[in-house]
């Protein structure tokens, strides 16, 4: 019996071991992985680290019910998926290094971001690693950045601006308007815009003002007002600011006034302020929950899983991450750049919402803005169109 030789012995093993590998590697080509990374790059803490959070919420929510139901179908083979989150602490720095944890972290797209300086600034890092960006901030820059990973859950400041305008513009008796924002490139930006609809409606602005972000003391503002004539304000401004302006338009004595603005005052900050002036209205491209057919349904589920009311738009990172999962299911495949091409070509399962569309240039096919007006301690929804 011939003896072997250990040199032979171990070439063979080395052989054998290595064709297994090599036939485990071929073969794991064509099966998806295990896990489907979902990332989500939201402000998490700061002053508006509830709206991230209730951002992350929605994600998670949908990934649980979908990993419930067995997973994320691709071909033959079914996935887990799993949130992969970072804080953006709405900071265009901070989105840097949360989309780069995102991008090591391998996920097949980014639920990024609520802040339009944060997505812009985040934008090129995503788009460089093919992953598809689904942003719920509303600056237009952000699409006309010439990438093609830009997408946007929501109607943009454009058409937000025209529903400010336009609603002003038809308030039985509003005919001399104050136009006052923020002095941020957002504020400004949104206040001209609406300042030229106004224009063009046929009516006058006759005080326009760009105050500083941080400003409460608008006592100086008040004989401007009076003395303008202004019957309605146009503010481009936080909560607190326009909580502060309220006070002080009582104070003057200009309780009559009535006060447009945008979704920077819907908020819960507000609510006590109702009957001080003559009105308050919002506009918001956040609709809420409730006013879909399917949004009571959302709402109870959240509120089982979560002890608590959404608080900002949870339901469209719900419907984001439904979306997806539907379009890998349709390819059949975890490919990004195929997962993009998807997209931005169908109209996918949004089970809140209804449909998500988005158009070639990344914008929101179906955005629509909603007029509410602070009513009994209350925003109540007063219309929406999404052709302003």
């Amino acid at each position: 019996m011939r003896r072997l030789s250990i040199r032979s012995v171990l070439h063979a093993f080395l052989s054998a071991a290595a064709s297994t590998l090599l036939l485990g590697a071929l073969a794991g080509c064509d099966q998806a992985p295990s896990v489907n990374k979902i990332g989500v790059a939201q402000p998490l803490s700061g002053s508006i680290g509830a709206q991230g959070q209730d951002m992350l919420n929605g994600a998670q929510l949908a990934v649980d019910e979908i990993n419930a139901g067995g997973g994320v179908r691709s071909g033959s083979a079914r996935a887990r998926l799993e949130i992969v989150s970072a804080d953006d602490k709405a900071d265009a720095e901070a989105g840097k290094v949360a989309a780069q944890r995102l991008v090591e972290a391998d996920v097949l797209v980014a639920l990024a971001n609520l802040n339009s300086g944060v997505s812009i600034a985040a934008a090129p890092i995503y788009a460089q690693a093919n992953i598809p960006q689904l942003a719920i901030s509303t600056k237009p820059s952000y699409t006309q950045l010439q990438l093609a990973t830009t997408l946007r859950l929501v109607a943009n400041d454009d058409l937000q601006s025209r529903a400010i305008g336009s609603f002003a513009a038809q308030l039985p008796g509003a005919e001399r308007f104050a136009v006052i924002d923020d002095a941020t490139p957002y504020g400004k930006g949104l206040a001209d815009a609406v300042a030229a609809d106004v224009a063009r409606a046929g009516k006058k602005v006759p005080l326009r003002l760009s105050l500083d972000n941080s400003r409460i003391d608008f006592t100086p503002q008040m004989a401007e007002l009076r003395d303008t004539s202004s019957d309605v304000i146009v503010a481009i401004l936080s909560d607190f600011q326009v909580e502060a302006l309220v006070q002080q338009l009582a104070k003057a004595g200009l309780q009559r006034m009535r006060i447009v603005g945008g979704d920077t005052l819907k908020t819960d900050k507000l609510l006590h302020s109702a009957g001080v002036v003559q009105a308050i209205f919002a506009t918001s491209p956040i609709l809420e929950a409730r006013e879909f057919p399917n949004g009571p349904a959302f709402l109870e589920k959240f509120r089982k899983r979560f002890n608590g009311e959404p608080v900002y738009g949870a339901h469209y990172a719900y419907d984001a991450v439904h979306l997806v999962a539907d379009a890998i299911t349709r390819n059949g495949s975890v490919d990004r750049a195929h997962l993009l091409q998807r997209l931005k070509t169908f109209d996918g399962a949004a089970p809140v919402t209804g449909s998500m569309r988005f158009r070639d240039d990344g914008e929101q096919r179906y955005g629509a803005i909603a007029v509410y007006e602070l009513r009994a301690g209350k925003w109540l929804p007063l219309m929406r169109s999404d052709r302003w």
